[in-house]
């Protein structure tokens, strides 16, 4: 029955939305929409954006910039480790073969 979605209510900003959730991920929604609501206070109360609409689009617009972002230095980060172990690998191979050619 986690899999089954419930009902739940969340609050956006001081409004309140009810949203079919399975069980399971309720404390992710909450949290979810609480991280959503914090974002969107934010922008709010830059006061350069007026209107709940255009409050949301330019905090969906923040959340995505961030979200590539951090993406994109996950991807670099994959690929530094990534040449660090091969580089790391190299070194053991070399110390490995240059101990075989001792022995002999």
């Amino acid at each position: 029955m986690s899999g089954e979605s419930v009902p739940i209510t969340i609050k956006v900003l001081d409004k309140e939305f009810r949203i079919a959730c399975p069980e399971s991920e309720q404390a992710s929604l909450l949290e979810s929409a609480n991280y959503l609501s914090d974002k969107m206070r934010e922008v709010r109360d830059t006061g350069k954006v007026i209107g709940m609409d255009r409050i949301a689009v330019m905090t969906a617009l923040n959340l995505v910039h961030e979200l590539l972002q951090s993406k994109s230095e996950q991807a670099n980060f994959s690929r530094d480790f990534s040449r660090r172990l091969e580089l790391l690998q190299d070194k053991i191979d070399n110390a490995l073969n240059n101990s075989k050619q001792m022995e002999l």
